[in-house]
């Protein structure tokens, strides 16, 4: 839905939240994230790149809930969705984590029990990673609606603006 009551303020007030979710995702989970596995800081180092993205998602989250102009909050709501599909992404990847623990434990040869907890781990990451990618694409296009003044039709009827 085209929103042309939209002021110039009011739009960079609308990209706010998609700039904010994206550079999160860039710092805490494209570059964090491959930065603890390459310092091998094991599986405790990768939950501070996760309680980082998880703190950012809540903030969007509770920022969702605030009002102020329509069409921002708008764009938050839209950001607050895209962090939730970015969750379900965590979700995954945090329960092939514990089946992979759960499969290495009923090895009893230690060096293959780390062999396979390596690889599973490395496999386990990849619901987040591709999450990733396409809330990052995905986010891109909020912004770009934004810019243009536009709000998803989907939202425009769940929350229609005041006349």
């Amino acid at each position: 839905m085209k929103y042309e009551n939209a002021t110039n303020a009011e739009v960079r007030q609308a990209q706010a939240p998609h700039n904010l979710f994206v550079s999160g995702l860039f710092l805490f989970d494209l570059m964090m994230t491959p930065a603890v596995l390459a310092l091998k800081a094991g599986l405790v180092g990768l939950l501070v790149p996760l309680l980082c993205s998880l703190g950012l998602l809540g903030y969007i989250y509770l920022r969702s809930k605030k009002t102020s102009t329509w069409f921002v909050d708008m764009h938050w709501k839209l950001a607050a969705s895209r962090a939730r599909l970015l969750l379900i992404g965590y979700a995954l990847t945090a329960a092939l984590i514990f089946v992979a623990w759960l499969i290495s434990m009923t090895l009893s040869d230690h060096n293959m029990r780390h062999i396979l907890w390596t690889a599973l781990t490395r496999i386990a990451l990849m619901p987040t990673l591709i999450m990733v990618m396409v809330t990052a694409v995905m986010e891109f296009g909020g912004s770009a609606l934004a810019v243009k003044r536009e709000v998803p039709d989907k939202l425009a009827t769940q929350f229609p603006p005041s006349a």
